[in-house]
């Protein structure tokens, strides 16, 4: 499931500037942004996704806490948590804390653009290839930003790697968003992480105004694992 969160934080949509055809960066964007999203595993509630961008545009924070929890007959089966903070200077990622719990297996990044983090504390993902090049501009899973789907890489907050990520527009559809229908815009995301499956991820934002509404994604069991926009 890490990569939901970047999985965002996982993980984890885009924004409200530009078109489709035309997506711009957020450098002109000021505005503080606050998105609430009810998971839901095969149509059952199970956790709440809050993400908050804020600060001017050469120093926005976002934020972003994710809390999870599948029941089997009552009994808890399954829990994640996962905390992160990133700082920003532009449309680049400047640095990532985060701590996550995935069911028991404890991970935790300190990672910056000047070299100057501990990484990640759980040692996974190895390489050169899997590590940001000091200084490079990279973005994380930020669904609230335009230019996401234009990237070819993505670092994960969750696992302070980057994964390999490749984009395809979908045909439009409607989803529903606190109890309306709502015609959206789809992109599909194949993210390859440095260890472990590719996962296909489907992204929906507003055709009105580029909100990020929802993302989807098929775990473990063939399970559909849902965000909807509160």
């Amino acid at each position: 499931m890490r990569k939901l969160f970047p999985v965002v934080h996982r993980p984890h949509g885009a924004l409200l500037l530009g078109t489709l055809l035309g997506l711009s960066g957020l450098s002109g964007w000021a505005q503080a942004q606050t998105w609430n999203f009810d998971i839901r595993l095969d149509g059952k509630p199970i956790g709440t996704h809050r993400f908050e961008v804020s600060g001017p545009p050469d120093a926005r924070t976002v934020s972003s806490d994710a809390t999870m929890a599948v029941k089997l007959l009552g009994l808890t089966v399954f829990r994640y948590r996962h905390q992160a903070q990133e700082r920003w200077q532009g449309d680049c990622v400047d640095a990532v804390q985060s701590t996550t719990d995935d069911d028991g297996k404890a991970e935790k990044v300190d990672w910056r653009r000047d070299g100057s983090g501990t990484g990640n504390s759980s040692g996974s993902g190895s390489g050169s290839a899997a590590t940001p090049a000091k200084g490079d501009c990279v973005m994380s899973y930020a669904y609230w930003h335009p230019a996401l789907v234009q990237q070819t890489r993505l670092l994960n907050p969750q696992t302070g790697k980057m994964d390999e990520v490749k984009v395809e527009r979908l045909p439009d559809a409607t989803i529903q968003v606190a109890g309306r229908e709502v015609m959206a815009a789809r992109w599909q995301l194949v993210t390859k992480p440095p260890k472990g499956d590719a996962q296909r991820l489907t992204l929906w934002l507003d055709r009105s105004d580029q909100r990020w509404l929802g993302l989807d994604a098929r775990v473990r069991g063939d399970r559909l694992l849902t965000y909807r926009l509160l």
